[in-house]
C-alpha cells in the first residue's frame, strides 16, 4: 500500500478540517436529496428497458428471449467493473466527508484508468465466446443466435460503459447525483430513438431487429462516457476530472479493489447463478423465459427506489465515517431503509394490481402473459425485503463492510432460491413455484446484512 500513501494520503492526515454534516434532525430531508435523482436516473433506465422489450417483443419470443439472456451474460461480466465502482463510491465518501477533495480526485481518475482497464479485459473473450456463451442456457437456433450477435455488439460499448459507471460513482460519492441523472437522461434518450430507427427500420435505415438494438445500445453509451468527461471539465463541479499523470497508479488501484472486490466476487457468483437459475428456466420453453424477462424489466420499476436510498446510505455513510461521526452514519442507514420500504411496497402493490393489462402491454400471446403475471406477483411481494436488502447493502458498502453483503447474498440465492428451484424442476413442479422461491431468498438476504448493520462493526472498518 506503500505506493497509494505516496499520492494519495489516509484519511486524517490532510490538514483541512472533516466536512461540517447536515443536523441529524434533517437526515431524511438529505436522503431524499441524494435519492430522487438517483431514482430518477435509473428510472429513466427502466424506461429504456421497457421501450427496447416492447419494441423487440414486437418482433416475438425469440427475440426478447435473446434480447434477455445476453444482457444476463452482460450482468455477470460486469462484476469486475462493479468492483471499481464499489471502491470508488466508499473512498470518494470519506475523503469528501474529511473535506480532502485532491485525493477525492485522484481517486476519480485512477477508477476511470481501471475501470477502463477492467472493462476492456473483460470484453474480448466475451465476443470471442458469445456463442459457446448463450449455449449455457440450453437453448439453440435462433433465439441462441440472435443473442450472440447482440452480445458481441453491445460489448464493444464497455470501455464507454467504465468510463460512465466510474464517474457516475464518484459523483455520487461526492453527493452529486444530478450530474448522472442528465448526462444519463441523455443517453436514454438518445437510445430510444435510435432503437426505434434501427429495430424497424426508419428514416432510411434498413430493418435490422435484434442487431439494430444492440448497435443503438452502443452508440449511446459511448456517447455517454464522452459526455461524462465534458461534464467533468467545467469549473465549479464538485469533482474534475485531471488529465494530468493519467497512468495506472497501482497502489490506489488495489485500494479501490480491495473495497470493491467482495462486491464483484458477489456479483459475479450471483450472476452466474442466475445463468444457472435462467438455464432451468429456459428448460420449461420459450414462453416462460419470455415471461421472466418481461417480467424482470417491468417490475424493474418498482426497484428504483432501492436504488436511490441505497445510493443515497452509501454516500452518508461513508460521509459520517469520513468526519467521524458514526452516529449519524447509523441514522442515515436506517432511515434510509424505512424509506425505501414504503416506497417499495407501495409500487409492488399498484404492480399486483395492474399486473395483466402491463404485461398485455408487451406480447399478445395469452400464455406469456399468464406467466408474466404470475411472476409479478412473486417479485411483487418480495419488494419490502428487497428494500431492507439493497439499502443496507448501500450503507455497509458505503462503510467499505462489502464482505457480509456477499456472504449475504450467496446464502440467500444459492442456499435457497437455486437450490429451491432444482428440487422444484427435478420433481417436474409448475414454472410458478420457481417465480416464488425468490422470496424464500431475499429473507435470508436481508436477515443477514440487517443483524450485521446491527452489530456495528463496519464503523471500525478502515478503507
Amino acid at each position: 500500500m506503500s505506493e497509494f500513501l505516496e499520492s494519495v494520503p489516509e484519511v486524517g492526515a490532510q490538514s483541512g478540517a472533516a466536512m461540517t454534516l447536515p443536523p441529524i434532525e434533517r437526515i431524511r430531508f438529505e436522503i431524499w436529496a441524494l435519492a430522487w435523482p438517483v431514482i430518477l436516473s435509473f428510472g429513466l433506465d427502466s424506461i429504456l428497458g421497457l421501450s427496447s422489450m416492447l419494441m423487440v417483443g414486437r418482433l416475438g419470443a425469440n427475440a426478447v428471449g435473446a434480447v434477455g439472456l445476453a444482457m444476463q451474460i452482460l450482468g455477470a461480466v460486469r462484476a469486475g467493473i462493479a468492483a471499481v465502482g464499489t471502491g470508488t463510491v466508499a473512498l470518494v465518501a470519506r475523503y469528501i466527508g474529511a473535506n480532502d477533495r485532491d485525493s477525492a480526485e485522484e481517486v476519480l481518475k485512477q477508477s476511470v484508468v481501471f475501470g477502463v482497464l477492467v472493462s476492456t479485459i473483460i470484453a474480448i473473450p466475451v465476443i470471442i465466446f458469445a456463442h459457446p456463451l448463450m449455449k449455457l442456457f440450453q437453448v439453440k437456433g435462433e433465439m441462441a443466435e440472435m443473442g450472440a450477435r447482440y452480445l458481441q455488439v453491445v460489448m464493444l460499448s464497455e470501455p464507454f460503459q467504465g468510463i460512465f459507471l466510474m464517474c457516475a460513482s464518484a459523483l455520487r460519492g461526492a453527493g452529486d447525483t444530478r450530474t448522472p441523472l442528465w448526462i444519463g437522461g441523455i443517453i436514454d434518450v438518445l437510445a430510444i430513438f435510435l432503437n426505434y430507427v434501427l429495430i424497424f427500420g426508419k428514416l432510411g435505415f434498413p430493418v435490422l431487429g435484434v442487431d439494430g438494438s444492440a448497435v443503438a445500445t452502443l452508440l449511446a453509451i459511448a456517447f455517454g462516457g464522452i459526455l461524462f468527461f465534458y461534464a467533468l471539465s467545467i469549473d465549479g463541479m464538485v469533482l474534475n476530472f485531471r488529465w494530468k499523470g493519467l497512468w495506472p497508479d497501482f497502489g490506489l488501484g488495489r485500494r479501490i479493489l480491495s473495497v470493491g472486490n467482495p462486491a464483484a466476487i458477489e456479483q459475479l457468483l450471483i450472476q452466474f447463478g442466475f445463468v444457472a437459475y435462467v438455464g432451468f428456466i429456459a428448460r420449461y420453453g420459450a414462453k416462460e423465459i419470455a415471461a421472466y424477462f418481461i417480467g424482470v424489466r417491468i417490475l424493474a420499476l418498482s426497484f428504483l427506489p432501492g436504488f436511490g436510498f441505497s445510493a443515497a446510505s452509501a454516500t452518508l455513510v461513508g460521509q459520517g465515517l469520513g468526519a467521524r461521526d458514526p452516529k449519524f452514519s447509523r441514522r442515515a442507514g436506517w432511515e434510509s431503509t424505512g424509506m425505501a420500504i414504503v416506497m417499495m411496497t407501495v409500487m409492488g402493490l399498484v404492480f399486483i394490481v395492474f399486473a395483466h393489462q402491463i404485461a398485455a402491454l408487451f406480447i399478445d400471446d395469452k400464455q406469456v402473459i399468464a406467466y408474466t403475471v404470475q411472476f409479478m406477483y412473486a417479485l411483487a411481494a418480495a419488494q419490502p425485503l428487497m428494500a431492507i436488502d439493497w439499502t443496507i447493502t448501500g450503507a455497509l458498502r458505503g462503510a467499505g463492510d462489502s464482505r457480509f453483503p456477499l456472504y449475504g447474498s450467496l446464502a440467500g440465492f444459492y442456499g435457497m432460491r437455486l437450490f429451491l428451484t432444482i428440487l422444484i424442476w427435478y420433481h417436474g413442479g409448475n414454472i410458478i413455484w420457481i417465480w416464488w422461491s425468490l422470496l424464500a431468498d431475499y429473507v435470508v438476504r436481508s436477515t443477514v446484512k440487517v443483524w450485521r448493520f446491527q452489530t456495528g462493526k463496519w464503523e471500525t472498518i478502515e478503507v
